[in-house]
């Protein structure tokens, strides 16, 4: 599955996109101005993001990635 897809499927599934879920990052001081705090683990956001949204650990991850900055959508 390419990551476009797996950003797509969350979009269907919780109805927010990446921008929704870094505004949301954000309030829940994982972010700050839109980029990854640091001592922030991956662990952290996939667990809000599996309790909150009922994501799966992949597609969890795939936010992750997008607030890491190794990825962005429409990556293959």
């Amino acid at each position: 599955m390419s990551f476009q897809a797996y950003i797509d499927n969350i979009r269907t599934k919780t109805g927010k996109g990446p921008e929704d879920f870094k505004k949301l990052a954000e309030k829940k001081k994982f972010l700050e101005k839109g980029k990854l705090r640091a001592g922030v683990k991956a662990g952290e956001i996939v667990g809000w993001l599996k309790e909150e949204f009922d994501l799966g650990h992949g597609h969890a991850m795939a936010i992750f990635a997008l607030f890491k900055g190794t990825k962005k959508p429409g990556d293959k």
